[in-house]
């Protein structure tokens, strides 16, 4: 993972232009007061004064979402990457803002030819022109990471390339350790931010960030997409190249087809819209209940339709993964919903999240109770099941029981693929598509032979733990024995006098500098050093010029801070 905690070098130099440009923004559309909550000026003391408060008159019209989302636009990649993940994420922001943030888009414009042929021959380790006969030298699309180029290889397959947008790698690692470091100031001074633990998701975007910045990995996310379909009339997975594939480029099969979202276009090719949608409910059911293994992102513009009403998905950057207890898990708190069993639903709920106090049972059950009676009396067809899932646990987190992510992006597929579905067919109900594959996992947990394989594995972990606890209570022992065993003490309320310490030190040696440098301008303006200017020592009055500039700033620094 290449996210590291800032450091006060880090914060100095490497990341304060960037920091700057941030914060600018931010007062730019009316975070002032976050900024001023988060005390990012104890850290950022040096360069802050520097930089306009004043918010542009356009944002008054805007709602606080709106901003958000502008701000994050503007601030480029990486925080636009954040956003479209914290729109899955109803657990830790409100609704108005899942909207809003699930609108961003990538504002970015596509980088030189140049670069994209230097990139290529410095990654395949060979000239363009002997691996492609033909490179277009326009993308066919440009977003945040990379752009697409259409192509054809030297042995006259159409193939699309992918080449990753040079210096992204640099960008993204700064803006990631300033994120972790706002994170950090987020748990220590926004009320209930602590619960949340940004830290952590910061932690693991960074992760989610890693993994699409290596194409590697998108290429045998591919490869195992198709392997899970081998066979499948009904979906096509575009061939991977390998031998033009690298960490920072991906060759893979041209397809050509229409995206899902073009309507007009799939009834002008006279294709089946209902077994589309049908089609598509069916492969990512299969893809989270048989397989465990899904696109996390299959927005229409991600799917094409082939002839024959064959579904083709596009960009495997980011997948998801469920293992089968969370599956078997999901399908009991499924049907339980679908039986109206309040208890059932919260012992369900308590196995799919995770927790550190066990949440007040009668209040869980009395919120279930009523979630399900205002949502689930309903028809079937009425009901949006990947939504009002997503509310569900959207309630439990506030009952500070955590969901993991994987289980988000699983029910953003979900929403996603059911909101596809009923814009090409009316009549489109994902509940009873799922119906079937729910209870065949509920089935399958009962079989003789599965009950037989997970008495055997439960008495095998048993066993092991059996063996373990002597050589456990003699490492304990021994730790006695040697001192080892530290307890740890937490005096609280220490920090804010530390960061008050801290900041007059920096200003005794700031002050300490400026002193020494008004002194050692006077010297030599005494020892008549040429060369001068106007008979004056110039690299005296060079010094004397910088003492002024830099006591200024310590005075500006000083009042703004109401305190002389």
């Amino acid at each position: 993972m290449f996210i590291r905690k800032i450091g006060v070098i880090g914060r100095t130099y490497r990341h304060l232009n960037r920091y700057r440009q941030i914060l600018a923004i931010l007062f730019k559309y009316g975070f002032g007061d976050l900024v001023d909550t988060l005390k990012i000026e104890q850290y950022l003391e040096i360069g802050l004064q520097m930089i306009s408060r004043k918010r542009r008159e356009q944002v008054e019209k805007l709602t606080r979402a709106e901003r958000v989302r502008i701000a994050l636009e503007e601030l480029g990649p990486t925080f636009v990457k954040l956003g479209q993940i914290l729109s899955t994420r109803p657990d830790l922001i409100p609704v108005e803002f899942i909207q809003e943030l699930s609108k961003l888009q990538d504002h970015v414009h596509s980088f030189p030819y140049a670069e994209v042929k230097q990139i290529i021959e410095s990654e395949l380790g060979a000239s363009l022109g002997d691996v492609f006969q033909r490179f277009d030298q326009t993308p066919l699309a440009a977003a945040s990471l990379g752009q697409v180029h259409r192509a054809q290889l030297a042995d006259g397959e159409e193939v699309v390339v992918k080449v990753q947008r040079p210096g992204i790698h640099k960008t993204i690692e700064v803006d990631l350790e300033i994120m972790l470091h706002l994170a950090s100031l987020m748990e220590r001074h926004l009320k209930g931010w602590d619960l949340h633990r940004p830290t952590k998701i910061v932690e693991e975007f960074a992760h989610t960030l890693e993994r699409e910045l290596d194409y590697n990995i998108e290429a045998s996310h591919i490869e195992r997409f198709a392997k899970q379909f081998m066979g499948d009339q009904t979906i096509y997975v575009p061939k991977v190249y390998r031998d033009t594939t690298t960490t920072r480029v991906l060759t893979m099969e041209y397809v050509g087809g229409i995206k899902a979202s073009e309507i007009d276009q799939l009834q002008l090719a006279s294709l089946d819209q209902k077994e589309i949608a049908h089609r598509g409910a069916d492969l990512i059911l299969k893809q989270i209940f048989d397989y465990g293994f899904f696109h996390a992102d299959p927005h229409p513009g991600n799917i094409f339709i082939l002839p024959n009403n064959v579904i083709c998905y596009l960009d495997f950057g980011m997948m998801g993964r469920i293992d089968r207890q969370t599956r078997e898990d999901f399908a009991d708190l499924v049907m339980n919903i679908v039986s109206r069993d309040e208890g059932k639903v919260a012992d369900a709920l308590l196995k799919l999240t995770l927790w550190e106090d066990e949440p007040d049972r009668s209040t869980l059950e009395r919120e279930l109770g009523e979630f399900m009676d205002l949502h689930f009396y309903r028809p079937l067809k009425e009901l949006e099941l990947g939504k009002l899932l997503r509310q569900l646990l959207d309630m439990a987190s506030k009952h500070r029981l955590r969901v993991p992510p994987d289980l988000f992006l699983m029910l953003k597929a979900l929403s996603t693929v059911e909101s596809l579905g009923s814009s090409l067919d009316p009549d489109f109900d994902i509940t009873t598509h799922a119906a079937p594959s729910i209870r065949r996992i509920q089935r399958e947990r009962l079989h003789p032979r599965r009950v037989a394989a997970d008495m055997f594995d439960t008495g095998a972990e048993i066993v092991s733990l059996v063996k373990e606890i002597p050589r456990e209570l003699r490492d304990i022992l021994k730790q006695v024995r040697q001192g080892k065993v530290k307890l740890e003490f937490e005096h609280r309320g220490l920090e804010p006098m530390l960061t008050t310490h801290a900041r007059i030190s920096n200003r005794i040696a700031f002050a300490i500098v400026l002193a020494s440098l008004v002194i050692g301008s006077s010297l030599i303006a005494l020892a008549d050093i040429p060369p001068k200017w106007y008979g004056i020592p110039v690299i005296g009055l060079a010094g004397f010029l910088l003492a002024g500039v830099m006591g200024f700033w310590l005075l500006i620094s000083i009042l703004r801070r109401g305190k002389m």
